[in-house]
């Protein structure tokens, strides 16, 4: 009779190191802190900013909003002295466990073309798109400044956002 057990055992040890691993948990991704800077009549882009926490790595892919003819996810950074503005077209890495900041002066969110001024108190509904996580809908609170900032721009707040973008 020991002998069936043993080979049973050996069996159910063997059936097991074979079976495929349980998939790893869906991610998910906290989002904080979205807001949009407000915009006059007739301007070419909007600027939206938002903080992104992911439970496993992800990456942001894409933004939409019906408020604009498209959205991108672009960065800001120094180039031999001048302030350059580029579109990131695979997006914004998301490390898990770690708060990404879009703001202002980096990385951050572009609403190409937007069809109304955003104006400050309004939100604006967003559609966050990501490589893992399911896409999520976000209302961003139109405003002047960064909600931790307490009314402080900084030095890239009052930054026109319209150059260089088609």
């Amino acid at each position: 009779m020991r002998p069936v057990i043993l080979a049973l055992a050996a069996a159910g040890a063997a059936l097991a190191a074979c079976s495929p691993k349980a998939p790893e948990a869906p991610s998910s991704v906290a989002v904080a802190e979205a807001w949009c800077r407000p915009t006059s009549e007739g301007a070419p882009t909007a600027a939206c900013y938002l903080t992104l926490t992911a439970t496993a790595d992800d990456r942001l892919t894409a933004v939409a909003t019906p408020l604009a003819e498209r959205g991108e996810i672009h960065a800001m950074d120094m180039s031999g002295g001048v302030m350059r503005m580029r579109k990131l077209e695979d997006g914004v890495s998301l490390p898990a466990g770690a708060a990404v900041n879009l703001r202002p002066g980096a990385e951050h969110l572009m609403l190409i073309g937007p069809k109304q001024p955003l104006k400050e108190g309004e939100s604006v509904g967003l559609t966050l798109t990501f490589a893992k996580a399911p896409a999520q809908q976000v209302e961003a609170l139109v405003r002047a400044a960064p909600p931790a900032v307490g009314g402080a721009m900084g030095a890239m707040g009052a930054m026109d956002h319209s150059g260089g973008h088609h």
